[in-house]
């Protein structure tokens, strides 16, 4: 398992802001978001209810006394706040996105009441140093969408939504970021999914548009072959594209970590890269089937 690259090693580049755009996504999505809200609403008091009593899915990885980390995921609202801090220190403290402001110091937003949240902690000073979410299916038909939803126009993933987790705002604190952890997360997600008989991840990898886009407009190119492509029936549309015409796409890039390992684990590329400018980052759509993740990673990841 060394060879597999630190997916998150992006994070320790930080990212830089464009300060001539002039519609945000989230300006150009707006009536996706004011249907969110208005749902947000009426689950308001249910919402409450589960963020203090929710269940739990799946177990937490077994850790030996002798490990330094352990997982586990979220039980209470406290230990969703753990994930959200971190998140924040990591995305607008660190990489400099621009998240909706803080007193407390957490990124929080409205699908958070609806996911599952996978803890990665130091045994020793007990902080959380890495997190992922996981959005269940049940969750997100009462969700009413996906994150995704609202950077990608996924009707061609329709017929997957009952057995399809979509996973994100993954992170790793600066000081933590090795392999170790890593797995130790992509672990934790395996046996969710193992667990709740799931057969399809989906997430967005993000790419760093720091050079102006250039370097996501060639890799885009690079990750356009069929070797790297779902098949075309699982094919998405960007919302917001992210301009490669207009972009050199000609550049001799390889893949940054994120995206190499989602490779090896035997995940494909959904489409065209879709533009985020609140994180300044291409985001590239992310499908792995459980049946084809790589067998060299399929006892790990998945405890076989």
């Amino acid at each position: 398992m060394r060879e597999l690259p630190n997916p998150l090693s992006l994070f320790t580049e930080s990212l830089t802001k464009n300060k001539t755009i002039k519609k945000t996504m989230s300006e150009r999505i707006a009536p996706l978001q004011k249907i969110l809200q208005e749902k947000m609403g009426r689950l308001q008091i249910n919402e409450r209810a589960q963020a203090q009593s929710k269940p739990v899915e799946a177990p937490a990885v077994q850790t030996t006394k002798a490990s330094p980390i352990s997982v586990t995921w979220a039980r209470h609202q406290d230990e969703v706040k753990e994930a959200q801090r971190l998140r924040y220190k990591v995305f607008a403290e660190e990489m400099g996105a621009r998240l909706k402001p803080s007193n407390e110091g957490l990124d929080v937003d409205i699908f958070d009441n609806f996911c599952e949240h996978l803890l990665v902690r130091d045994n020793e000073t007990l902080k959380v140093i890495g997190t992922y979410r996981a959005l269940p299916p049940h969750q997100a038909k009462q969700m009413g969408c996906l994150y995704s939803d609202s950077e990608f126009d996924l009707t061609r993933l329709r017929h997957l939504r009952h057995k399809m987790v979509e996973v994100g705002r993954s992170c790793v604190h600066r000081d933590y970021r090795s392999g170790g952890v890593i797995m130790a997360l992509w672990s934790g997600l395996g046996q969710y999914m193992k667990k709740n008989n799931y057969e399809v991840m989906l997430g967005c990898a993000s790419v760093q548009m720091g050079d102006g886009g250039h370097y996501a407009a060639s890799l885009a190119k690079i990750l356009s072959t069929e070797q790297h492509l779902t098949d075309i029936e699982y094919r998405v549309f960007p919302r917001l594209a992210l301009p490669v015409e207009e972009l050199n796409s000609s550049l001799e890039v390889e893949p940054p970590a994120l995206i190499k390992g989602y490779l090896r684990l035997g995940a494909k590329i959904c489409g065209n890269p879709a533009w985020d400018p609140d994180f300044n980052t291409a985001d590239f759509l992310t499908m792995l089937r459980l049946d084809d993740i790589h067998p060299r990673y399929a006892k790990h990841f998945l405890g076989n």
